[in-house]
């Protein structure tokens, strides 16, 4: 089934990751980038959080108000912290690491082929401004509507069922982003490169299931675009036949 072969690319990725040093330090410093963000957008909440939480809520005088303002205070510093590892790596993934991306992708290719696949001609600067903003619809937006799917979740009964469906949908989209790197770098059109996502959802589902796991897709995540590239190595060698 394309679900397994999902998780079975997403692990052979890290495996020949882990394999070669060159794709071993890229998923690292694509990693490192992240952290850095996440550690200095975190920092800048923690320093200006009192002042969010005054323009909120003034802290009471006393009686029973003053632990409530405290409870939101705290509600308040975790809703702020997720945001703001969601906002570092949406930057990080827009600025810096859809580079880091493309460039483990080719040298998937090189250690695999012994060459990089055939691309569209064009300027190193237009490829990268092409790449910038192709980011954008397959990351940042999908990102942006799972999270307030899975705010909206937590307002409804069926909330449960709503988180679970949006944290499969955000593996789909976090696999998309890495499978999508060898379509995009061809130019193709941005609707043959969705609808290859629609007609391939079951193994996007198993490729992201990993993307998801807590702690685990620390790896996952930082390697990802080398399964995804041996994905489609294989499946233009089966096209070849």
């Amino acid at each position: 089934m394309d679900f397994f072969r999902g998780i079975q690319y997403n692990i052979q990725g890290l495996t020949l990751s882990f394999r070669h040093p060159q794709l071993l330090w890229l998923g690292l410093l694509r990693f490192a980038v992240i952290l850095i963000l996440t550690v200095l957008f975190s920092g800048m909440i923690l320093l200006n959080h009192d002042a969010i939480m005054s323009g909120i809520w003034t802290l009471p005088d006393s009686g029973v108000l003053v632990y409530v303002w405290h409870l939101v205070s705290w509600l308040l510093s975790l809703v702020l912290a997720a945001l703001s590892v969601v906002a570092a790596y949406l930057v990080a993934q827009v600025c810096f690491n859809v580079f880091i991306m493309d460039y483990m992708s080719r040298v998937t290719e090189k250690i695999v082929l012994g060459k990089e696949i055939s691309y569209a001609d064009g300027s190193w600067i237009k490829l990268a401004g092409y790449l910038i903003f192709q980011e954008i619809p397959r990351a940042v937006i999908p990102m942006i509507i799972t999270i307030v799917i899975m705010v909206a979740g937590f307002f409804t009964p069926l909330g449960p069922v709503i988180f679970f469906l949006s944290a499969i949908t955000a593996g789909v989209f976090l696999a998309w982003d890495n499978t999508d790197l060898v379509p995009a770098r061809q130019m193709r059109p941005f609707r043959d490169r969705l609808r290859f996502l629609r007609q391939n959802l079951s193994f996007h589902i198993g490729f992201g299931l990993l993307l998801i796991v807590p702690w685990f897709n620390i790896l996952t995540l930082s390697f990802a675009p080398v399964g995804a590239t041996l994905y489609h190595i294989h499946k233009l060698e089966k096209e070849l036949k």
